[in-house]
């Protein structure tokens, strides 16, 4: 399983980025995949995820309304577009993976995820 994180960069508080995540090494569409983010000094939290095999989307409050998260089971690569962004969301931001079947309230639990990409740094700054 190999996973690379991509589309990270600076932006001005309100901008927007699109982050990619592509996947290798795997049957795709048959794991849950999430975006999950660390800011300095802060434990790491689940942005967004999608569970496998067509399952739910589920977005954390801090995502809701801004950050929209697909995947392209063809291209084998998942997407974060997020708009609105703010300082706080200045972290880096990884993509996982995880096979096992996964109930909705752990969806965005890093806990449950086994396969990290390494991250992409997002700075929002003025």
């Amino acid at each position: 399983v190999q996973l690379q994180a991509s589309g990270g960069g600076l932006v001005q508080p309100g901008g927007s980025l699109r982050l990619s995540c592509a996947a290798s090494g795997f049957a795709f569409a048959d794991y849950n995949i999430g975006w999950f983010r660390q800011a300095p000094g802060k434990e790491r939290e689940g942005v967004s995820c999608i569970r496998r095999r067509g399952g739910t989307t589920v977005y954390a409050d801090s995502a809701k309304g801004r950050f929209t998260m697909s995947r392209d089971n063809a291209k084998n690569t998942i997407y974060l577009q997020m708009n609105n962004l703010k300082p706080d969301d200045t972290a880096a931001y990884f993509c996982a993976t995880e096979l096992n079947y996964l109930i909705l309230s752990r969806c965005l639990d890093p806990m449950a995820y086994e396969n990290w990409g390494q991250g992409t740094q997002v700075t929002v700054s003025s």
